[in-house]
């Protein structure tokens, strides 16, 4: 048998029996946010952390739209002036190359991508609340 496929079952329960700053970090219980703080405080962990990520992905978003637009636009200036000449027959023949590469790695990634989806999906059902929250405070912050 190789070593890749040799692994070792970890029992958490015995090991936090045996290690006691587990319980002190974790507390009795180390399952969902639900069983460890109320819904006021749940909602608004998951509001402010939404809040931030919105905001974030909001300033994000602009920066690089920015970027795209500005460098397209200096293309064109540029290519009008003929400064640059563009080969749109080399551009195509890429483009499609790279669909092409890009169906065949979506392809592969399917299962991994619906594993992902599914943990995701209970994570989400174990916390309704937080997720809620988080929900809100992205909006939020987008709006911002």
């Amino acid at each position: 048998e190789s070593d890749d496929d040799s692994y070792e079952v970890l029992d958490l329960t015995e090991y936090a029996r045996r290690h006691h700053w587990w319980n002190r970090v974790f507390g009795r219980n180390s399952g969902p946010i639900a069983e460890k703080y109320s819904v006021a405080t749940q909602i608004v962990m998951g509001g402010v952390t939404g809040w931030c990520a919105g905001f974030l992905f909001q300033k994000v978003g602009k920066l690089a739209a920015t970027a795209v637009g500005g460098g397209f636009l200096l293309l064109q200036i540029a290519s009008h002036s003929g400064y640059v000449q563009v080969d749109w027959k080399r551009v195509e023949k890429d483009v499609n190359k790279a669909k092409k590469q890009l169906k065949k790695r979506a392809n592969k990634a399917a299962p991994e991508i619906n594993t992902l989806i599914e943990e995701s999906t209970e994570f989400i059902k174990q916390n309704i609340v937080v997720s809620s929250g988080f929900v809100g405070g992205f909006l939020l912050g987008l709006a911002s």
